[in-house]
């Protein structure tokens, strides 16, 4: 069996193109020899010196303390429950809606760290800001290795990094590895900066 290569994934868990990814990273592992690790960013750190609008900075302000949570998480159990932490999140805030039913984002947090083997309680680190400098050590790590003018996700590869990819659905099995395999090689080169085209497709998480 050929030996896994590991594989960083920044993500900030109110993304949904982040989270996409990630679901397309899993699958990309069961056909390659991958191993993924998950890793937080920030939009709130992305966009703090941005103008923006004042709905979108309440949300970003939101997703921050949901970040908290997960490097607590991570403080007290090692990293391995973020992956699975992150399943739970993005569970709930994507594929059921709950991200547009602020009101109950304690709730929301609380159930995803119980289904993931972990305790309630540490829903409570939301506000506390003892955990920013760790969200904003883990962010910088990421931002550093493709620029200031990208967002979540991010992957690296190895010496190679980048933004992306950006899609709207999730390709399965051997489609998610020639995509996997097509990303890569196209990163890979040093040259390589940008490869874009407008979005015409609703995303979607199935």
């Amino acid at each position: 069996m050929a030996e896994k290569i590991p594989v960083d994934l920044w993500f900030d868990p109110f993304c949904p193109y982040a989270w996409v990814t990630s679901r397309w990273l899993l699958e990309v592992e069961k056909v390659r020899p991958i191993e993924p690790r998950w890793r937080v960013m920030s939009l709130n750190v992305l966009n703090e010196d941005k103008e923006v609008s004042d709905a979108y900075r309440a949300r970003i302000g939101r997703a921050m303390e949901v970040v908290r949570v997960v490097v607590a998480a991570a403080a007290a159990h090692g990293d391995q429950v973020i992956g699975p932490l992150y399943t739970e999140l993005g569970t709930r805030f994507h594929n059921q809606g709950l991200l547009k039913a602020p009101e109950r984002l304690r709730a929301t947090v609380e159930e995803a760290l119980e289904s993931a083997g972990l305790d309630r309680a540490l829903a409570a680190e939301m506000r506390s800001t003892r955990w920013d400098a760790d969200v904003r050590r883990s962010h910088t790590e990421g931002i550093t290795l493709v620029g200031q003018d990208v967002g979540t996700p991010i992957i690296r590869v190895g010496a190679n990094a980048f933004f992306g990819p950006v899609i709207t659905a999730t390709p399965k099995g051997e489609e998610a590895g020639r995509l996997w395999d097509a990303v890569v090689a196209v990163t890979s080169f040093e040259d390589f900066f940008e490869l874009k085209r407008s979005r015409t497709r609703d995303i979607r998480f199935d």
